[in-house]
């Protein structure tokens, strides 16, 4: 599974590296930085697509997304014994918090007369 999540994240991480710093033109003197090439890329890509290049990132975005929901949902599915014992303990045994505790402890606050 971590290879999995390792596999998933490492383009991501990339990709949104590269966005980022092409956006901003930090190119730290790579033309693979720059805004030019940011631009270019989209531009083509919009032509591929038929789409607005200004929107193409919000759908990379909501993708990312996705994946990431169905990479959690599938990590869940596999521990879902795990987190069902989990969640039973929980309801058999819950431990109030401290705040919980001490007003509880304190008692009613009556209001001042």
């Amino acid at each position: 599974m971590r290879t999995l999540f390792a596999l998933w994240l490492a383009p991501l991480l990339l990709f949104w590296g590269w966005f980022f710093l092409s956006l901003n033109d930090m190119n730290f003197g790579y033309v693979m930085l720059s805004r030019q090439l940011h631009d270019l890329v989209f531009q083509l890509y919009g032509q591929m697509l038929g789409i607005d290049p200004a929107i193409i990132p919000g759908m990379v975005a909501r993708a990312c997304v996705f994946d990431g929901f169905l990479l959690t949902a599938l990590w869940a599915f596999r521990r879902r014994r795990n987190i069902a014992a989990w969640i039973r303990r929980r309801w058999m045994n819950p431990v109030p918090s401290e705040r919980f505790q001490q007003a509880t402890e304190a008692g009613p606050e009556l209001p001042a007369e």
